[in-house]
């Protein structure tokens, strides 16, 4: 008969089962190299942030080629770094790993920092990444949490289908708590926990006949019972501001010159209110910069 995990953080069991499934299917991702420097680390876990892996590998790959340190990037213009994040969505994660960069030179030797805190102090860097560059560049065990790794200790050791809409204190001490005390284990748990996330214990249609810890699972155990918290929405896209700001900056992008209002309008001729609002935004948030004549350009 199987034994049910106890409620409260995850144990030897659960650590073992997950560490040997990830050694045998985790993604042979280059970033995952053990040659990868620090800086190939940094821009991974930026670039992953709300994007499939499919589509940051090839943009990951352009970067560390025409920038392979933090110093030829911040010797570039925040416009060109605007430029080759491509379609990653999100332009503003662009501006931000510029301004890291120059934060990487002036503060730290042109590298990235190894303490925790100092990675957490670069623009634009939350405790998600500063956790993961610290984990998976330094070996510094740190809880590592992002949506997958919250979605599978929901449901191996809480026994709920999903966690809560946002990241409670509650989840964060559960994570600490589920960590292998040995920091090799811990470190790789923080990858592994998230490729199961990722490849198995998915949001929609788990692969349960297939995970590694189904005998584990509270959540299997108990018969998956149906989620019973607040609504899950999936984001909104068509006609969001979100999506103009992305056709203003991919027109742009594409423009070997400053391109005019008039230009820009194209972004959404729908409604030029809006295309005006989002124009501005833009502007504010240092993505597009205004210049004489009513023409706008990526940052120089």
């Amino acid at each position: 008969m199987s034994r049910r995990p106890t409620t409260g953080a995850a144990g030897e069991a659960l650590h073992t089962a997950v560490l040997e499934w990830y050694d045998r299917h985790g993604r042979d991702l280059p970033w995952r190299d053990p040659d990868c420097s620090p800086w190939g680390i940094y821009l991974s876990e930026v670039m992953s942030q709300q994007t499939p892996v499919a589509r940051v590998q090839p943009v990951w790959e352009r970067w560390l080629e025409r920038w392979p340190t933090p110093a030829d990037l911040a010797a570039d213009s925040p416009g060109e770094a605007v430029r080759m994040w491509d379609r990653l969505g999100y332009p503003r994660r662009a501006l931000r790993l510029w301004e890291s960069a120059r934060v990487m030179v002036e503060e730290h030797d042109g590298a990235v920092p190894r303490d925790h805190d100092a990675l957490l102090a670069l623009p634009g860097v939350g405790p998600y990444t500063a956790a993961a560059v610290a984990s998976f560049a330094f070996a510094d065990p740190q809880t590592v949490v992002d949506t997958n790794v919250r979605r599978v200790l929901a449901r191996t050791v809480s026994g709920t289908e999903y966690p809560s809409p946002a990241l409670t204190a509650a989840e964060m001490r559960l994570a600490h708590a589920s960590m292998p005390r040995d920091p090799d284990r811990a470190n790789r748990w923080n990858a592994a926990s998230m490729e199961l996330g990722a490849l198995v214990c998915t949001a929609r249609a788990p692969r349960c006949d297939e995970c590694p810890v189904a005998h584990l699972c509270r959540w299997q155990l108990d018969g998956r019972p149906a989620h019973d918290g607040p609504a899950r929405r999936g984001q909104a896209w068509h006609g969001t501001d979100r999506q103009v700001r992305g056709r203003i900056v991919q027109l742009l992008r594409e423009s070997p010159d400053p391109l005019t209002r008039t230009d820009l309008a194209a972004a959404w001729p729908q409604d030029e209110t809006k295309v005006e609002r989002c124009l501005a935004g833009l502007v504010d948030d240092g993505l597009v910069e205004p210049l004489a004549g009513a023409r706008y350009s990526l940052p120089t």
